[in-house]
C-alpha cells in the first residue's frame, strides 16, 4: 500500500469510529429535573414513559403518543419524557443512568415495560400505570397497564389521563380510539 491508500483508510476508519460513537443518554435525574422545571412554566403535568430499544410494546405506546390524531392532546397537558432501561447487555449504554432506580422506586421493576408515570411539576406522584378494578384505579396497586390495548385497560388509562390533565371527554374519545388499535397490531 502506498502513503495514499493508507492515509485514506486511516482517515475512512477514523470517519467511521467517530460517527458511531454515541453519546451517553442524560442521566434519569437530569431528564425529570428538567421534565419539572419544564412542567412549572407551562402549568402542565409530566409524564414519564420508561422504555428499551427491543420492546415492541415500547414502540406501540411511542407511536400512539405521537400520533397525527393524539400528539398534541398530549403535549398541551404533559411534558413527555421517556427513560431507557432494560436493554440487552450490548446496548446498555442506551439507558439513562439511574432509571433502573427511579423504576423500582415506583413499583415499576418488576412489572414489564411500558411503564409509566404522571407528575404534578413538584414531583408528587399523581398516578402510575398500575390498573385495578373500579374507582380505586388511582389508589392501589394492581398488574400494569403497559401500553393500552383492550377496553378494559384503555378505560383505565383514559380513567388516569381524566384525573391528571384537562383533556376534555371528547379529546379523551379520540386517545380511546387510537389506543383501542393497539389490541388490533
Amino acid at each position: 500500500m502506498n502513503i495514499k491508500s493508507i492515509t485514506i483508510l486511516t482517515l475512512t476508519i477514523l470517519f467511521f469510529n467517530i460517527t458511531s460513537a454515541q453519546e451517553k443518554p442524560e442521566p434519569a435525574k437530569e431528564v425529570l429535573s428538567n421534565a419539572f422545571d419544564q412542567a412549572k412554566k407551562t402549568n402542565k403535568n409530566v409524564f414519564v414513559m420508561f422504555k428499551a430499544s427491543w420492546c415492541g410494546w415500547c414502540k406501540k405506546m411511542d407511536a400512539s403518543i405521537k400520533d397525527e390524531t393524539t400528539k398534541n392532546l398530549f403535549n398541551k397537558n404533559y411534558v413527555i419524557e421517556q427513560l431507557v432501561v432494560k436493554e440487552a447487555t450490548n446496548k446498555k449504554n442506551l439507558e439513562n443512568l439511574g432509571a433502573d432506580e427511579i423504576l423500582s422506586k415506583y413499583g415499576g421493576d418488576k412489572s414489564g415495560i411500558p411503564y409509566w408515570l404522571i407528575f404534578d411539576p413538584n414531583g408528587n406522584l399523581l398516578a402510575d400505570s398500575k390498573m385495578v378494578e373500579g374507582e380505586l384505579v388511582l389508589k392501589e396497586k394492581g398488574n400494569n397497564i403497559g401500553c393500552p390495548g383492550t377496553q378494559e385497560e384503555v378505560d383505565a388509562f383514559i380513567y388516569k389521563l381524566k384525573e391528571t390533565s384537562t383533556l376534555t371527554n371528547e379529546e379523551l374519545k379520540i386517545i380511546s380510539k387510537r389506543f383501542r388499535q393497539n389490541s388490533s397490531h
